[in-house]
């Protein structure tokens, strides 16, 4: 759909929505920091000293927990990339312009989740 280009928030709220995405970029990335962090010890942490059958379930629990860091790391770094584009549509300011019905997001919504690209409507229609 196209966007009408008089459907914009003002330059001074995608000033306000660029501090608040720049602020969740800084706590996502320290977040992402401690989650590769915490992979990297259990990689370090071994357990040649303990018994064979305990050291059996400990590797099993080890490589589950490697996997949910895994996993948390590339949800981190996907939620890291959608608030980086969200700064792109800020300085190209089309942030907070509904990408299926083209009528601004609601600034609560933006607030809760600053890199939605669509509307509670347009979410609503996709279920």
């Amino acid at each position: 759909m196209a966007v009408d280009a008089n459907v914009r928030y003002s330059d001074k709220d995608l000033a306000e929505f660029k501090v608040l995405i720049q602020d969740k970029i800084e706590k996502a990335e320290r977040d992402l920091d401690l989650i590769k962090s915490a992979y990297m010890n259990d990689l370090n942490n071994g357990t040649d000293d303990t018994s064979p059958t305990f050291k059996a379930f400990e590797e099993g629990s080890e490589t589950m927990s490697k996997e949910a860091n895994s996993q948390l790391a590339i949800r981190q770094e996907k939620f890291i990339r959608d608030l980086k584009n969200a700064l792109i549509r800020i300085e190209n300011k089309t942030y907070g312009v509904c990408r299926v019905t083209g009528k601004l997001i609601g600034k609560e919504r933006l607030k809760l989740v600053p890199h939605a690209t669509l509307s509670i409507e347009a979410k609503n229609m996709q279920q």
